[in-house]
């Protein structure tokens, strides 16, 4: 596909500043763009690659004036980022669409496939699974028995739900994730080893969730994981059994949180941030990456550190931390002092 600047100006209210006619068909960075390239300059240290980028269009502030000349088209609008955002979302439902079932698919003569759904080789569908209208089950995955789809959702490659798990609509779970495995249950008996315990609970996944490569989400033990609506996982996450993620938080790679925990609403759960088991996080809370979380967090905290302490009171903390040898050599010599002092009182 391929575009004018004119056009492009014409979809987002901007305004042209050179070759109306300046043609692009891909979307690149300032600093490594090519000929027919569109990139965007929001952040002011990205400047000096607009004077050198072989870029053919570059979106720009409304208010923003070049210091140097520059080769590309620019396009003017009132919000760099909202605008790229408005036209990556117009790209992306342009892209041609998957649609059919193919017949390389084992689909279960007792599961329910809605309309207009499109399912690749395959792929696995099994008794008593309903999947929704629109929905698109690439190849390979597997949905279990009794598992519901919901409509416009898409599952990529490899994606695997075990029975009973249900999934709401316009949920994205990419390549590898794996929905209602068991949960980590383990009872130790007399011979020193230990037992398992089953498993019975599933996992309930609400609408516009999106779940990364390779994230796991253990089924229940009894009752229900819960993942509530607009919860965003990066790349491989563990979630264990029972717990509940509230609405619109977000997770980036390689988080983990342990059996029974809860995570409020709109909470931002950094990198390989660990959470115990039993643990409360209220609504609002901030985490930095690679903290512990061994006990609760009230609505609207900020931790860091493991284990993970206030914003503020970690901040404190590590400017005294990266002083200790210093101050551990000072204090030797202060132990010296007064031991010499003493001495000669003696």
């Amino acid at each position: 596909m391929q575009f004018t600047a004119e056009m492009i100006a014409g979809l987002v209210s901007g305004e042209v500043v050179g070759d109306k006619n300046a043609a692009v068909y891909t979307v690149s960075s300032i600093e490594d763009g090519k000929q027919g390239g569109l990139a965007y300059l929001s952040n002011p240290k990205y400047e000096p690659y607009l004077y050198t980028t072989k870029c053919s269009v570059v979106l720009v502030g409304k208010e923003f004036e070049p210091q140097q000349p520059v080769e590309a088209t620019l396009i003017k609008v009132a919000d760099v980022n909202a605008t790229v955002l408005q036209l990556l979302q117009m790209y992306q439902a342009m892209k041609p669409q998957k649609s059919g079932i193919s017949p390389r698919a084992s689909i279960s003569e007792k599961a329910t496939i809605g309309e207009n759904c499109y399912i690749g080789d395959f792929a696995v569908i099994e008794a008593g699974a309903v999947v929704g209208n629109g929905a698109k089950i690439y190849p390979h995955c597997y949905v279990g028995d009794n598992v519901k789809v919901g409509e416009g959702t898409t599952l990529y490659p490899r994606v695997t739900i075990y029975e009973g798990c249900s999934i709401g609509n316009r949920c994205i779970l990419h390549a590898g994730s794996v929905i209602g495995a068991d949960g980590f249950g383990f009872a130790p008996n007399a011979a020193g080893g230990f037992d398992k315990i089953p498993q019975l609970g599933n996992v309930i996944i609400e609408d516009d969730v999106e779940i990364g490569a390779n994230t796991c989400i253990d089924r229940a033990k009894t009752d229900s994981t819960i993942i509530r609506r607009g919860v965003k996982l990066d790349n491989l996450i563990q979630v264990g059994h029972n717990v509940q993620i509230g609405e619109n938080t977000v997770s980036s790679a390689q988080m983990g949180i342990a059996g029974t925990s809860k995570v409020g609403k709109n909470c931002f759960l950094a990198g390989q941030v660990g959470i115990a088991d039993h643990i409360t996080i209220g609504d609002y809370v901030k985490i930095g990456s690679q903290s512990g979380i061994d006990r609760d967090v009230p609505d609207g905290e900020v931790r860091f550190g493991s284990p993970a302490l206030k914003g503020m009171g970690y901040y404190r903390s590590f400017a005294v931390f990266k002083e200790l040898p210093d101050m551990a050599r000072k204090l030797r010599a202060l132990e010296r002092t007064v031991e010499q002092l003493t001495n000669k009182e003696e």
